[in-house]
């Protein structure tokens, strides 16, 4: 349950923004713009707050008319109320708690995501096409726009890695919970025994920042132009456009090899941003750097977060040990939300259990 003394603590940091936005000269453009976001993030904050505390300052009102009152009639309309507002008051507590867990800067922002076939061979480059249509549905479901940013395709089908931006608000915030190992078991298309195999690839998801989050500098970097070679044979033609980018303080490289070599430039330029950007975040936040390591392993199938299960229609996340009998839809991304839901869900509910002590 949320104290007073917290509730106190709210009030006065709204009313210290709501002075301090008074004044803008006192502050940078950059810590205005700063400040002015958390005034705006703590208003309906405050606002619930602040309902909290009159309810309870009314049930104790209410308390001791029911204790005090003479009149029959009076005393068991205050009783009435009483048992009305008590039972509100927890909810109202639970809504505050929510709107005071830690948020992670990176919600609102659009993701790379990146997809690797893993062990399994050709069948795992099926596999991983198979999840990169998945996540292209699931983006058109929530009016997100998909671009692919790089792909390297198997000659069976699917990719043996493909990287794509994923512009909309809000992206990170439900796809960063697919970075992991997928593992799938199935007949592969290529067995003729029937025997089920066993294959796997990982999904990482980096939040893209905005080109005024991340300044990439003209000397920390060397942009090296290489030949991209178009159909073999002995009509080969050979262009300056592949481009690969390297960053020199961290030893990040990307390359991009489409045909326009300005084009190359701008894909591999947000592809840098949103690594250089993780980078940061992970230098600063080592824990979340080492989980993200250890979900997304070595790319083994021993290693999962999800257990796509065809012989029997299942798909398991193994995180919080929820599965659903609906593969089909899961796989067809139609029913992804109901796995991501679930997944924000636990996280809100272990968020919450952290701040018990807090609040």
């Amino acid at each position: 349950m949320i104290s007073e003394e917290r509730i106190e603590q709210l009030m006065v940091r709204f009313e210290y923004l709501s002075h301090a936005l008074g004044s803008p000269d006192d502050f940078s453009n950059a810590d205005f713009v700063k400040l002015s976001r958390e005034y705006s993030d703590l208003g309906p904050i405050v606002e619930r707050a602040s309902a909290l505390r009159d309810a309870r300052s009314e049930l104790a009102d209410l308390a001791v008319m029911v204790a005090d009152s003479s009149d029959p009639e009076m005393k068991e309309l205050a009783q009435e109320e009483f048992m009305e507002l008590k039972a509100r008051i927890p909810e109202m507590g639970a809504q505050l708690s929510l709107e005071l867990l830690p948020k992670d800067a990176a919600d609102e922002m659009s993701a790379i995501l990146e997809i690797r076939a893993g062990t399994g061979g050709d069948e795992a480059a099926l596999f991983a096409g198979d999840l990169y249509r998945m996540y292209e549905v699931y983006a058109a479901s929530q009016k997100w726009k998909v671009e692919i940013l790089e792909q390297s395709p198997a000659d069976v089908g699917g990719f043996k890695e493909i990287i794509a931006g994923i512009k909309g608000v809000g992206v990170f915030a439900r796809m960063k919970f697919e970075s992991g190992v997928h593992r799938v078991q199935r007949v592969p298309v290529t067995e003729s025994g029937g025997r089920i195999h066993t294959s796997a690839a990982t999904v990482a998801v980096l939040p893209e920042p905005d080109t005024v989050d991340i300044e990439i500098k003209d000397k920390d970097i060397r942009i090296d132009t290489m030949r991209s070679s178009g159909a073999g044979g002995q009509h080969v033609n050979t262009t300056d456009s592949a481009v690969r980018i390297t960053h020199l303080p961290t030893g990040i490289v990307v390359t991009q090899s489409e045909k326009s070599q300005h084009r190359n430039r701008d894909k591999a330029m947000q592809v840098l941003r949103a690594r250089l950007f993780e980078h940061e975040r992970e230098k600063i936040d080592s824990e979340r750097a080492a989980d993200r390591k250890a979900q997304v392993g070595s790319g083994d199938r021993s290693e999962r977060i999800r257990t796509y299960n065809f012989p029997q229609g299942r798909v398991t996340d193994h995180r919080i040990n929820l599965t659903l009998h609906k593969l089909d839809q899961v796989l067809a991304g139609t029913g992804l939300g109901e796995v991501i839901d679930a997944l924000m869900a636990e996280d809100r509910a272990q968020k919450l259990a952290a701040m018990e002590d807090v609040l």
